[in-house]
């Protein structure tokens, strides 16, 4: 995995709008494997290499919500990072991600309410110059008068 550390807590009262962070993961069959056994999502076009072949992806993808968990993994280790409360996400899945792609999840901050301590970030993922996954989470940052 790579990604630019480093991992922690960024309290509310340092975090500035623009700030990103972002971390790169390459998918494998186990991931997906661990994920369908972990969700019990078994649908066959994420193990089934026969069944997925005869759908419109032409062949096995990646759990969408296995992709969003790389987000929350941003989240959660950097930005804010350690202490945040995810309070809501928004996801629209733009196209599949198979096995052996690499995949980078990024988060961007896009506003800050100070009052509330909540931060709203700008989320996606990428495989190469494709955007695969866009969305909005809203969260409860960490802050130093509070924690």
């Amino acid at each position: 995995m790579f990604d630019n550390l480093p991992r922690g807590t960024i309290v509310i009262e340092d975090l500035e709008v623009g700030m990103t962070r972002y971390l790169q993961k390459q998918v494998t069959d186990r991931d997906i494997e661990l994920f369908a056994e972990v969700s019990t999502d078994r649908n066959p076009v994420h193990l089934d290499d026969d069944y997925a072949q005869d759908t419109i992806f032409e062949g096995r993808i990646a759990h969408g919500m296995l992709t969003a968990g790389l987000i929350s993994a941003v989240i959660g280790e950097q930005l804010p990072g350690h202490g945040t409360v995810y309070l809501g996400q928004t996801l629209k899945f733009m196209a599949p991600v198979r096995p052996g792609d690499t995949v980078r999840a990024e988060v961007t901050v896009d506003a800050i309410d100070h009052g509330k301590r909540r931060v709203t970030l700008a989320t996606r993922c990428l495989v190469g110059d494709t955007v695969v996954l866009k969305g909005e989470a809203v969260v409860l940052a960490p802050s130093r008068k509070f924690d």
